[in-house]
């Protein structure tokens, strides 16, 4: 299926497929009142997006319990495809013990110097995506 646009409309499940192959994405959350938007590096585990970041952050801070938007995408400028699957859902920093545990676990490394122990997980609740078909009109 096509929108308005001629972009070719994804199935959550298609877009949960393209997230869990995605490693770089952007979180969107409230800072005093204006919209902030962060790049971060994720995994996704047990159907949440888990992030790290530093205790005490800006991030940390505003996505307790919060409703924050994430986005991921890849595009190809000379095949002049691509994708982007934006999700909203309620954030939470992980605190229980057994779950932390777990999160240490993850493929999520750290990018950026400094301590990085505090994890952010996002509940997708809505879930939507576009690709831009393949030239000559076909979806990729």
């Amino acid at each position: 299926m096509l929108d308005a646009g001629g972009l070719e409309v994804l199935g959550r499940q298609e877009c949960l497929a393209l997230l869990g192959a995605a490693q770089i994405g952007r979180i969107v959350f409230t800072d005093r009142a204006l919209p902030a938007v962060q790049p971060v590096n994720f995994v996704l585990s047990g159907g949440d997006i888990v992030i790290r970041t530093t205790a005490g952050s800006k991030l940390a801070a505003a996505a307790r319990g919060a409703v924050v938007a994430f986005e991921a995408d890849e595009f190809d400028p000379r095949a002049g495809t691509g994708w982007s699957v934006v999700v909203t859902g309620q954030a939470r920093v992980v605190s229980e013990a057994g779950e932390l545990q777990r999160l240490r676990g993850l493929p999520l490394p750290v990018w950026v110097p400094g301590e990085r122990g505090d994890y952010i997980a996002i509940t997708p609740e809505l879930v939507s995506g576009r690709r831009i078909p393949a030239r000559g009109g076909s979806a990729a």
